[in-house]
């Protein structure tokens, strides 16, 4: 017991040497914390999203570009774990900018994370109600009802939110535990199925399938390149961890554990998934056809009930996804208010006294989304939610330009997460990483739109920059706390 209280005492310290109070409340666990960064990338939700892209842009033996994209996500989680393990506050990359660059600085970070973030709840929840629940359900595709059903789903988040931070852990532990399980065990029952009935192959993990004779399949923004953003957009949002800092027993460990194997797990869980898949295919033109390649492989090799048994498991997966990215978006907003450095900030900071989560900056992650959910035409909408896969790619490479220039200066704690002589070489591979991933997402003519979005969501942000520096100057000026504090 002394010991716990102890721990305790010196986690909440490093809320006060950043200049707060510690308002929220301690209660994740390690593998809380673990499950808070893995629900977000949310593995299986990422591929049964994106696997048609693949088969129909690169063939099957495009997920081997997944390999290639989970090394290099992992090179940036080493990175930014280096910062949790020195600066754990909510806010993740926008504390680490201010304090280590400047409040300038992370007022962008902050932006960034928030537009990121922000978006990709209504991402999230819109897939989960067209792709997973409406299936489910025997409902026919239509936009209307799908939007009806997003709504109703971020409402029931909202309040989950709200109500305690620990509701939220325990859904993404169920969720995250359900997942595990349902990827192991669906890879066993695919080859176990094509074992015995033979209806599959081992080369479809060399082929080409659709795409055989398809022009420009290795040119600038042709097939390979288009298959290489289903692990770009899936294995992101690792740092949510990070964001709920001050909500973490030993922030120190946990946290950059937490990111790390988050990512790992991720990229090995998904590989074998991929593979498995891949090889179930007894189609590949079908297959490749299909508007949910992975709910069809799963109904030909093991049944219409096991179909259903997978939309069950990815429901509620994209479920424990979503809460968990608008649990992520209403602390940057509470971590940038407190500071003074965002729109409505005196209420946006403000902790309910009993349930001790941000209940304002909450509210308001679901007012965006029901407003992007309402004024968004389709096709806007979908192009606002492809400019979201930009905005994590921006945010790692300018964390890792940040740790380059600051890392000399970074303080190091007895026990903490630290890579020691590999920082620098791990960070210089991990910065060219980040310029691959960005060139892969910029560069297809598709992404001309995106690409404006995104720059529309920084000119707004500039709006709202120029209007503090008018304003209110000294909030972009000043740090609270021992700005030395994190430093050695």
């Amino acid at each position: 017991m002394a010991e716990s209280s102890s721990g305790s005492r010196d986690d909440s310290g490093a809320v006060e040497a950043g200049g707060y109070r510690q308002e929220l409340k301690r209660t994740l666990g390690s593998f809380q914390v673990f499950a808070i960064s893995f629900a977000f990338i949310s593995v299986a939700v990422g591929i049964f999203a994106t696997y048609d892209d693949v088969l129909r842009n690169a063939g099957p033996v495009g997920i081997w570009l997944w390999l290639i994209a989970a090394v290099g996500q992992t090179l940036v989680a080493l990175v930014v774990a280096q910062f949790a393990a020195r600066i754990p506050l909510s806010g993740s990359s926008y504390q680490w900018a201010s304090r280590l660059a400047s409040p300038k600085v992370g007022w962008w970070f902050g932006w960034l994370t928030f537009c990121y973030l922000a978006i990709g709840v209504v991402a999230v929840d819109n897939a989960l109600a067209s792709q997973a629940f409406m299936p489910l359900a025997g409902m026919d595709p239509d936009e209307d009802t799908a939007r009806l059903i997003t709504l109703v789903v971020l409402l029931v988040q909202t309040v989950l939110a709200v109500l305690s931070t620990r509701i939220v852990s325990l859904i993404n532990t169920v969720a995250v535990g359900l997942e595990l399980t349902l990827v192991v065990v669906v890879a066993i029952a695919l080859v176990i199925a094509v074992t015995l009935s033979g209806n599959g192959s081992v080369g479809n993990l060399t082929s080409r399938g659709v795409t055989e004779n398809a022009p420009g399949y290795f040119a600038i923004g042709g097939g390979v390149m288009l298959a290489m953003i289903m692990g770009l957009a899936t294995l992101v949002g690792f740092d949510s961890a990070a964001n709920l800092a001050e909500e973490a027993k030993d922030p120190f460990r946990t946290v950059p554990r937490a990111i790390v194997g988050s990512v790992v797990a991720a990229g090995v869980l998904g590989m074998l998934f991929l593979i498995t898949l891949t090889i179930a295919i007894d189609d590949i033109p079908r297959i490749s056809a299909s508007g949910s390649p992975v709910a069809a492989i799963m109904r030909t090799q093991l049944g219409a009930v096991m179909e259903r048994v997978l939309l069950v498991a990815i429901t509620f997966a994209f479920f424990g996804a979503g809460i968990v990215v608008m649990v992520a978006c209403s602390r940057i907003v509470f971590a940038m208010s407190r500071d003074g450095r965002f729109p409505a900030h005196r209420l946006m900071r403000r902790v309910h006294p009993h349930t001790r989560t941000p209940v304002p900056a909450t509210i308001l992650t679901f007012a965006l989304g029901v407003a992007l959910m309402v004024g968004l035409p389709g096709a806007a909408l979908l192009e606002l939610i492809t400019a979201s896969t930009i905005l994590p790619a921006l945010t790692y490479g300018s964390t890792i330009v940040l740790y380059l220039a600051v890392r000399g200066r970074l303080g190091r704690r007895k026990g903490a997460f630290d890579l020691g002589r590999l920082e620098l070489p791990v960070a210089i591979c991990a910065l060219v990483w980040t310029l691959v991933a960005l060139f892969v997402l910029v560069a297809p003519r598709e992404a001309l739109v995106p690409v404006v979005v995104v720059a529309g969501l920084l000119c707004l942000g500039g709006l709202y920059f120029v209007a503090v520096l008018t304003l209110d100057r000294r909030a972009l000026e000043t740090e609270p706390g021992d700005v030395d504090a994190f430093t050695g």
